[in-house]
């Protein structure tokens, strides 16, 4: 009897959690994080914290060798000025990262590599600690790209809101959290502000990790003003003024760290390279730019290229804003020139839309007049299932038109435009001007029959009006060849003519009657307002104004002749840079100045 008992009793819980667990919603989004656009829609890859960032070291029942003991004790000061602790919880890190952590430190060290000089030289610059460069293993391992479960972000872990205080951009577009260098700055400015609040590194640190209002009242409900004191009174504090666990194991955390990265070989770890920095120019990216399209124009895939710009969170950069790229010195001629061809920018003027109950891909085309394929391809979209709450990226005008040609198609030009009014078909308005249906759809990215009531349709130019025009580009290239004061030299783009003479793109382009960017060698070229003895002069120092410096790193094999040759430069002007004389020799890992023009 009791066995039956007992048996209905098991089945009834059974059934009871089956129930439970289908009522549970699924993949339930809150509010914060909606606001946060963390889950909006297809977008750039997001990783996660390593779980060891979060783990209890106390797991770790492993014993320290003789060796690393003496390691664990001892004082080194070589780079670091903050005085070591000796506590229960520094030996427990300790240990947890040389033994069984011991890969995942390894693979932290290799990561920090393109880093740690620049944020090395931050520090100094701000006046910090050489210690503090340690920091970033403590909050993320050194990763760019990763978000905590709580919503912190990139290399320093900050929280939206502590991110946007210091400058960096958050929203649906962009995260500057993830932005190696901007989160640097924003993390030395954020660090001398806690110290100079409590004059103490490692109260500063914990403040870094709680906030400094949480730490401030502590310190004050426990009348103390030393961390190591303030953990020993953690228990006197209420509940709601305690500190997490995560708080008081976040500085002796850091401590071990530091000392298993003073001592790398003598623990058996492979020895930190410092040579290792990228080599980037740093660029403005107008908004709307097609970010995609500009890794292509330097032979880069996109995972390279959001390697080094883990800041985009979309394949488009912000419309409306400009912002930050770091193009590898090898590939970035051919990017700087995709830039300055407005043309570029094909997706400006985005709007997000939320999608809604019985939203379709086909319903959002018709409503917005974008074509289906158009609408997959910018939001990066191959299934047909589309979600509610989910955001998606709709091109504002002329830009299916440009994603079009940027598919193979040519464009066909414009003459004016013609807003539908009711009863109009694709065949009316093609009789209307004169041309066919086929190319009414192809200069304005559509592919299906459907008009609505107000949409603005671009009409195709005519045969008479593309004479004209080419009449008009020809007549203006003959004038210009006579006032011609510029030879296009090898090497040279519209965007670098146009920087040496402090003018624009486009400027030269009507100037001299050109429809592309591209250029010849021996080409002569009008530059406006570069005539009289005045202008000459300006251009003369245009020539020498050394547009763009590169911290070359020499490699091995490179020599002078080398470097010049790779960078269009002479290597007399290398000599002079880096003072040089003729005798000088430079050698493997030596950080040369490059003026590239």
């Amino acid at each position: 009897m009791d066995i039956i008992k007992s048996f209905r009793a098991t089945a009834l819980a059974l059934g009871l959690l089956l129930l439970f667990a289908a009522c549970t919603p699924k993949n339930v989004t809150t509010d914060q994080t909606a606001a946060e656009g963390e889950v909006f829609g297809p977008q750039t890859a997001e990783e996660k914290l390593d779980p060891e960032l979060q783990a209890d070291p106390d797991s770790d029942t492993s014993t320290l060798t003789e060796a690393e003991k003496t390691v664990l004790r001892a004082k080194f000061g070589l780079l670091f000025d903050l005085e070591p602790h000796e506590t229960k919880e520094v030996e427990q890190y300790f240990k947890y990262f040389t033994h069984k952590a011991r890969k995942t430190f390894t693979r932290w060290l290799k990561r920090s590599e393109p880093y740690l000089p620049y944020v090395r030289k931050t520090l100094t610059r701000y006046g910090l600690p050489q210690d503090l460069v340690l920091l970033p293993f403590t909050e993320s391992g050194y990763n760019a790209h990763a978000y905590s479960w709580a919503g912190a972000g990139g290399m320093w872990q900050f929280m939206p809101y502590t991110g946007r205080k210091y400058g960096l951009k958050v929203d649906w577009w962009i995260d500057e959290r993830r932005d190696p260098y901007k989160a640097t700055e924003a993390a030395a400015v954020m660090l001398k502000e806690l110290y100079d609040e409590f004059g103490d590194w490692y109260l500063a640190l914990a403040a870094y990790n709680a906030g400094p209002g949480k730490i401030a009242r502590a310190l004050k409900y426990t009348n103390t003003n030393d961390f190591f004191d303030l953990c020993a009174k953690n228990r006197r504090l209420s509940y709601r003024a305690r500190l997490r666990k995560e708080t008081l194991h976040y500085v002796p955390k850091f401590i071990a760290i530091s000392k298993i990265f003073q001592n790398l070989e003598a623990l058996g770890f492979e020895p930190v390279r410092w040579d290792q920095e990228d080599e980037i120019i740093k660029v403005d990216v107008p908004g709307g730019t097609d970010l995609l399209a500009l890794s292509k124009a330097g032979n880069m895939n996109w995972r390279t290229f959001h390697e080094l710009n883990p800041a985009f969170r979309r394949q488009v950069s912000p419309p409306g804003i400009t912002t930050t790229a770091y193009l590898p010195v090898e590939n970035a001629d051919k990017m700087i020139a995709y830039l300055a061809d407005p043309s570029s920018r094909p997706y400006a003027g985005y709007i997000r839309h939320r999608v809604g109950n019985g939203d379709s891909w086909w319903r959002i085309s018709r409503r917005y007049g974008v074509p289906i394929a158009v609408l997959k391809k910018v939001n990066n979209q191959h299934s047909n299932t589309l979600r509610p709450g989910q955001h998606v990226m709709v091109p504002g005008r002329g830009s299916s038109r440009a994603l079009v040609a940027s598919s193979g198609s040519e464009p066909i030009p414009t003459s004016g435009k013609y807003r539908v009014r009711r009863g109009d078909s694709w065949w009316t308005i093609s009789r209307k001007f004169g041309t066919t249906v086929a190319k009414l759809k192809n200069v304005n990215g559509q592919y299906s029959n459907s008009l609505r009531v107000g949409q603005v349709v671009a009409i195709p130019g005519s045969r008479a009006a593309k004479a004209s025009g080419a009449g008009a580009n020809t007549k203006t290239r003959a004038i210009a060849q006579k006032r011609s004061n510029y030879v296009v030299k090898s090497g040279d783009n519209l965007w670098s003519i146009s920087q040496k003479f402090h003018t624009s793109v486009n400027t030269i382009k009507r100037a001299n009657g050109l429809s592309s960017g591209s250029l010849k060698p021996g080409m002569k070229l009008y530059i406006p307002a570069n005539t009289g003895e005045a202008t000459r002069t300006a251009a003369k120092q245009a020539e020498q104004t050394k547009e763009q410096l590169v911290r070359y790193q020499v490699r091995r094999g490179d020599t002078l002749s080398k470097i010049a040759k790779r960078f269009s430069v002479r290597v007399s002007d290398l000599r002079r840079w880096n003072n040089l004389n003729s005798r000088g020799t430079i050698y493997a890992g030596q950080r040369l100045k490059v003026y590239v023009r």
